[in-house]
This record gives C-alpha cells, sequence and structure tokens, in this order.
C-alpha cells in the first residue's frame, strides 16, 4: 500500500528591507537559502546542503543563535537529510529549528506549525507514530486558527493525519479528514491539482482497506484523468 504525503514544507525568505550594518551579510544569507530551496526542488540533495550549512553559518554569526532566520536555515537542511533518509541527521535540526520558532514568534505562529509538520513526517517515516500524531494535531489546530479552516496548508495537515491513521488501520479516522483536505485543496487549488491526486489516491486505498471497492475505483480513475 502506498499512502501519499505533502513532504517536507523548506522555507523561502523574502528580501528584506536590511539595516547598513548587516546589508552584504544578510542579503548573501538570504541568496544561500534560495539556493538551497531550488537544489532541494531539482532533487540535487548533496548540493542542497553543502549550501544550507553555508547559509546555517552565515545566519549564525550574523544574527545570532536564537533568530528566526538561524531556524529557517536549520529547517531547510533538515529537509534535505530527511529527503535523504538521514534522519539521525534530520531530527535534532528539526527540534531546534522548532525551539528557536516558539521561542520567537510564541506557539501558535504558522511557522512553528511548519516546523511541527516537519518533525511529524520524521517520525511518521521512522514508524514513531505516537510521536507523530500529537505534532500533526498541533499543526492543524495552529494552522486553523492563524490562516483559517480552508487554507492548503490545513489541507497538507489533514491528508497527513489521516495517512497517519490510515497506515495504523485506523480508517474511520482516516476518511472524514481525506474527505475534508480533498474539499479545501479542490476549491483553492482546482481539481487538477497534484494535491489534490494525492488525496484521491489517499481516499481510494482508505476505501479498499474498508470494502468500498467501487468508491475507490472511480477515484482512482478520477486521479489518473488528472494526471
Amino acid at each position: 500500500m502506498k499512502i501519499l504525503l505533502i513532504k517536507t514544507m523548506m522555507a523561502i525568505l523574502p528580501i528584506a528591507m536590511f539595516s547598513v550594518p548587516t546589508f552584504t551579510r544578510e542579503a548573501r544569507f538570504v541568496e544561500l537559502n534560495r539556493r538551497a530551496v531550488k537544489f532541494y526542488q531539482q532533487g540535487r540533495y548533496s548540493e542542497g546542503v553543502q549550501v544550507a550549512e553555508a547559509a546555517f553559518k552565515v545566519a549564525e554569526k550574523t544574527f545570532g543563535s536564537e533568530h528566526p532566520h538561524v531556524a529557517t536555515a536549520l529547517n531547510n537542511l533538515a529537509g534535505l537529510y530527511y529527503v535523504q533518509g538521514k534522519y539521525t541527521e534530520a531530527e535534532p535540526l528539526y527540534k531546534r529549528s522548532l525551539a528557536i520558532r516558539e521561542k520567537a514568534f510564541g506557539p501558535e505562529h504558522s511557522n512553528v506549525a511548519q516546523s511541527l509538520n516537519n518533525l511529524a513526517l520524521l517520525y511518521r517515516d521512522q514508524g514513531k507514530y505516537a510521536e507523530a500524531e500529537p505534532l500533526y494535531k498541533r499543526a492543524l489546530t495552529i494552522w486553523e486558527k492563524a490562516l483559517g479552516p480552508e487554507h492548503p496548508n490545513v489541507a497538507t495537515s489533514l491528508n497527513n493525519l489521516a495517512s497517519l491513521y490510515l497506515t495504523q488501520g485506523k480508517y474511520v479516522e482516516a476518511e472524514p479528514l481525506y474527505k475534508r483536505a480533498l474539499t479545501i485543496w479542490e476549491k483553492a487549488l482546482g481539481p487538477e491539482h497534484p494535491y489534490v491526486t494525492t488525496v484521491l489516491r489517499n481516499m481510494a486505498e482508505c476505501y479498499k482497506k474498508t470494502g468500498k471497492k467501487k468508491e475507490a475505483k472511480k477515484l482512482e480513475e478520477r486521479a489518473n484523468a488528472c494526471e
């Protein structure tokens, strides 16, 4: 059974107004971070790690160890390790990024939810379901409050939490979450978006497990038509 997740979220920084003394170093950090994200998107993970490590060093030296830019660099470096299956390297980076964001933004900020989602994905992939579930739930609560109940990020949390339940055979818990994620993504992104295809296939798997073969077939046909 293949369950599709919305994977690690990388953080892209906007170009900001800089103070004169730190302009060069801050601009350097923004550029390094942009390159790290680009390497991630291109699947050039080893190169991305090198650039992300450089971005982290620049951020820590320029802004201090507790600055949100450091959290961004840590999140992205962790994400590059995660996609390579290097969970031991990724976990402490995600945790430190989360701690910095909680301190800098408060426990209910959207960036905190991003860190929670990413750490939950890491635990889920390691089979640590009990550790992953409360993180997904907290991310969902934060995004609903911070962004509104119909934001695409809310659907991301719903899909990922539902997939965690599906993996554990908790089909009754999974189905309504998938349905809600589908509704949100269809409305926000359109009926043929890849995320819509993702949740359609996940719902099909859920229906197969509960004996709803006709419903599963319809969802699979619709997903195939979107690709």
